[in-house]
């Protein structure tokens, strides 16, 4: 339950910094947080990261479905010892949620973190794609640590 109570909160705050910036900014807007760095910047996507897949709304919808009951599935069946995977699943799922109802909704998805790194313009996200970066490395660290953990038995 606490897994997905962690997605809930991904989800809501995740829409509602997307309503703030639909409401209160312009299309383009960009507002400085840190000159140089981090601006909140108005901007829609119709595709994936990057701006890939532009417009291929039923192909998101039907992979995004797929991805949910998937990440479900995996929660339920997860060992309660396994707490990071299930945070790392939690993250996911609402993140996957958070941009599927953007695109059901808006036909479009509300992206407003926009980071330059050096002189590199990072593309444009928002809260429900930081939720599926952030578990995805979760998920990552978690299989690096059980990939050394497995070699180590093996040794003794």
């Amino acid at each position: 339950m606490f897994y997905y109570m962690i997605a809930l909160a991904i989800i809501i705050f995740d829409q509602l910094t997307k309503w703030i910036v639909v409401k209160e900014m312009e299309l383009g807007e960009s507002i400085p947080v840190i000159d140089n760095f981090l601006y909140i910047t108005s901007h829609r996507n119709r595709g994936a990261a990057w701006g890939i897949l532009q417009g291929q709304m039923w192909f998101f919808y039907v992979i995004t479905i797929i991805v949910v009951i998937g990440l479900i599935v995996y929660i339920r069946k997860i060992n309660k010892a396994d707490k990071w995977l299930g945070v790392a699943l939690g993250l996911m799922l609402g993140g996957a949620i958070g941009n599927f109802i953007d695109r059901v909704f808006r036909q479009e998805v509300v992206d407003f973190v926009n980071t330059y790194i050096f002189t590199y313009d990072f593309p444009i996200f928002n809260v429900a794609d930081s939720a599926l970066v952030v578990g995805v490395g979760i998920m990552f660290i978690l299989t690096l640590f059980e990939g050394k953990q497995k070699k180590e038995s093996t040794k003794e």
